[in-house]
């Protein structure tokens, strides 16, 4: 009777222990796509083009980001504030044929974490300024221009295993590093849905964004995505994730050269012991 006792003890225990896992696992997936996490992380995303609109060459952009997260003791508000820098690296297609690689523009957002509606309501918000820094070695490779407009994300979590939300960017130039650059405006809509699966493994729709020019003829572009991703917990390393995802234009108008079809490739390591408050 003592040894079927502490048999089923055990058992107890390690069906808990593996629930509590794949609950920890399945709120990293969500975390990682979460446009409003407050989880340390270094993101690189690679998406190759073997398709492009305009083109024959292959194109390919490789883009590696960051998410710093300041608690309100040291951010400049009393809010979560989210800063998040990202650097791309580019190949597009050389005027001598082939293709060339080119270090691209730069862009940030810093956004505050309201303190409303509340968490008991599964939505979170957040907003802020976005900026984009002219750093492209070439000008195929950015856009040329200074640029800074408004940003903000609405996240929902309601429901278990599910988190829905996007992100909203304006960047809007004010001044160039090249002559002869048309003025921008253009939002950016990047929509975000993650379905946890099993244990680890997640549905994903969060790569695609989409772009609409407000001034005339410029260029819109509307990408879909979908992607299956794992998220891999071991003792004594940083949680890692990846993903794939596959991407297709579904619409497009003045845009002479864009990605027709992509293949998205992602990895995520996160830094939780840097995280040493709650949300």
């Amino acid at each position: 009777m003592v040894l079927a006792a502490l048999f089923i003890a055990w058992a107890a225990a390690s069906v808990a222990s593996a629930q509590t896992t794949q609950e920890s696992e399945a709120k990293l997936a969500e975390e990682f796509t979460d446009p409003l996490t407050t989880l340390p992380q270094i993101f690189f995303k690679d998406t190759y083009s073997p398709a492009t609109y305009g083109t024959h060459a292959q194109t390919n952009t490789a883009v590696l980001r960051a998410i710093i997260p300041r608690i309100p003791a040291y951010s400049l508000l009393p809010f979560v504030q989210l800063v998040r820098p990202a650097f791309s690296f580019v190949t597009v297609p050389s005027s001598r044929g082939g293709t060339r690689t080119e270090l691209g523009d730069t862009q940030l957002f810093d956004l505050a974490v309201l303190p409303w509606p509340g968490k008991e309501s599964g939505f979170r918000v957040g907003i802020g300024p976005t900026f984009v820094f002219p750093t492209a070695t070439s000008k195929s490779a950015g856009q040329s221009s200074w640029q800074a407009g408004p940003a903000f994300a609405v996240v929902y979590t309601g429901v278990p295993g599910l988190l829905a939300g996007f992100l909203f960017q304006e960047p809007i130039s004010f001044a160039y590093s090249s002559p002869g650059r048309a003025p921008l405006n253009t939002i950016e809509i990047q929509p975000a849905i993650v379905l946890h699966v099993w244990r680890g493994w997640y549905l994903r729709s969060a790569d695609a964004t989409w772009l609409y020019g407000c001034h005339r003829h410029t260029s819109t572009t509307l990408p879909l995505s979908i992607g299956i991703g794992d998220v891999v917990v071991k003792t004594g390393l940083p949680p890692i994730n990846f993903y794939v995802a596959g991407q297709w234009m579904a619409y497009r108008q003045y845009a002479p050269m864009s990605p027709q079809t992509s293949i998205v490739f992602g990895a995520t390591v996160a830094f939780p012991g840097l995280r040493k408050w709650e949300w």
